[in-house]
């Protein structure tokens, strides 16, 4: 049986660039890197920089994501569009049943 090269434009494109960076002498360690960040950095946009999601997505466990954030320096406030759960402070529900009881 013969082994066929199956193209796609994803893979052609990323020939092309890898090509593009050696070319360029990047090296091998910052590409990786720069590979890592990028691909990381993606998938973290598509949940709103939600790491459980996107590590599941990614197929890794939350905490070697957020090592790897930590290992990138990447910041993922910019992410997060400022959705945050609000404090207990102030949940009104919270504060109904504390009153009721």
């Amino acid at each position: 049986m013969k082994a066929t090269k199956e193209s796609s434009p994803v893979k052609d494109q990323l020939e092309a660039l890898v090509l593009q960076m050696h070319k360029s002498n990047i090296l091998y360690s910052e590409a990786v890197r720069e590979f890592k960040k990028r691909f990381i950095l993606a998938v973290l946009q598509e949940n709103k920089g939600n790491q459980c999601r996107a590590a599941r997505e990614m197929g890794m466990h939350r905490n070697t994501l957020n090592r790897t954030l930590s290992e990138l320096k990447i910041d993922l406030r910019p992410l997060r569009d400022g959705a945050k759960r609000p404090s207990r402070s102030a949940r009104p529900l919270l504060q109904e049943r504390k009153i009721a009881r």
